[in-house]
């Protein structure tokens, strides 16, 4: 069983990720933390406290207080204590990267692109998302290589075009 001190620290260990992007190569923008079982929201606090001021390289800095967490005392069943993280870092950049280049691969050749012709889409529509894919891939970069006072040049509308992409 981990203790409170340990939880935050498995929760940002590259080994323990759902996806195959090493968070060590890029910056967090925002988390959530979700804790179950029996322990103080004091001790939370300051162990999230605590991970986040020593890897304060893997943050970006123009986001004040961009972790979140929460605290219900039911542990789950045959733990006594459990925690769930969700991470939004710049490092899935390296998936996206990945899952592009194999589609162009595969788009270029015309692999299985009829089995989904037949059903109605176009080829256009494969276009279409290979862009949508490439330009995430810039935005990612941009919030990484971002500093202070420079998600004020980003402009106004860059927040808004992320929200209708991800509404498609």
């Amino acid at each position: 069983n981990l203790t409170v001190a340990e939880l935050p620290q498995q929760m940002f260990d590259a080994k323990n990720m759902m996806c195959a992007s090493d968070p060590r190569h890029g910056k967090y923008l925002t988390a959530a933390a979700m804790f179950r079982g029996k322990m103080s929201t004091k001790d939370v606090d300051e162990q999230m406290l605590n991970v986040q001021s020593k890897n304060s390289t893997y943050f970006v800095e123009w986001i004040p207080n961009n972790i979140k967490s929460a605290v219900c005392d039911i542990a789950p069943r045959g733990l006594k204590m459990s925690t769930t993280f969700i991470g939004n870092s710049t490092c899935i950049q390296e998936m996206f990267k990945r899952v592009s280049e194999q589609f162009t691969l595969m788009f270029r050749r015309k692999a299985f692109l009829h089995w989904y012709t037949g059903e109605g889409m176009d080829e256009m529509e494969f276009t279409e998302a290979e862009s949508n894919m490439n330009d995430l891939v810039s935005e990612y970069q941009q919030y990484q290589e971002a500093g202070v006072g420079e998600e004020e040049e980003m402009g106004e509308g860059e927040g808004e075009e992320m929200e209708e992409k991800e509404e498609e």
